[in-house]
């Protein structure tokens, strides 16, 4: 016997949280009678459990790294017609979606699944699994401004944990500079906030990696199946991480 969302999640249905959603709003069903309460158990193997009349069963668990365009919804629809991530799964015929997000102006690596509880790992806050990106700012940010980065720069919502930054590239008349930054965190725009606040904005975005996962030669709109030692590195990551201090 196991808890309902766990079940929903594992099953693909959608993240832990967003299954916890389902239950609550009475869309899920175990054997003909609607259930509300979070914290039942059934079990997949005996009982029928349906989500909004659709009996669901055990899917192939899927991992996928895609190269995303910069351009694209990271989400399962959008109102306005926009290309979304799932537009590029060709062959992909079980239902995935976006381990977190990567917004409209920001490419490079995004993982997307079916396995929720794969994806409610890597993304809980209290999981901090290192993501690279490589960004693009206006002019040269200098020692001060670096330093403030990895140390902790304070947003609206508080002081971000340490990031670690070095120089990829400099314009030689200082127009414009690409910064390496790794960050511990997930919160929203972060990178593009983080420059903001040191007076430097991003022009350009990209995430090369996600925790040991390189984006590598992947090209820009394809994707490919993590492997299972891929899978089981992330796991392990997302469960022994901890986030740095600010300095100060």
């Amino acid at each position: 016997m196991e808890r309902l969302q766990k079940i929903l999640a594992a099953a693909g249905v959608a993240s832990r949280r967003k299954c916890e959603e389902l239950i609550l709003s009475g869309k899920v069903q175990v054997n003909g009678e609607t259930v509300t309460t979070l914290g039942t158990k059934a079990d997949p193997a005996v009982d029928v459990i349906t989500v909004e009349g659709k009996t669901i069963g055990t899917e192939k668990k899927l991992y996928l790294m895609f190269n995303k365009p910069k351009g694209v919804i990271t989400s399962a629809s959008d109102p306005q017609g926009r290309k979304i991530v799932t537009d590029y799964l060709k062959g992909i015929t079980e239902r995935v979606y976006p381990v977190g997000r990567l917004d409209y102006d920001t490419e490079g690596l995004l993982l997307l699944t079916n396995d929720g509880e794969f994806a409610h790992l890597l993304t809980h806050p209290k999981h901090h699994v290192s993501k690279t990106y490589h960004a693009t700012v206006k002019g040269v940010p200098h020692g001060s401004a670096l330093d403030k980065l990895k140390q902790g720069v304070m947003l609206e919502d508080g002081i971000t944990a340490p990031a670690e930054v070095e120089y990829q590239d400099i314009d030689p008349e200082g127009k414009f500079s690409t910064i390496s930054i790794t960050i511990h965190e997930g919160r929203n725009r972060q990178v593009r906030r983080m420059f903001e606040a040191i007076s430097h904005p991003v022009t350009k975005l990209k995430r090369i990696s996600f925790g040991d996962l390189y984006l590598g030669n992947l090209k820009r709109g394809m994707y490919r199946h993590l492997t299972k030692e891929e899978v089981e590195s992330l796991y392990k990551q997302a469960r022994t991480t901890t986030l740095p201090t600010p300095k100060r």
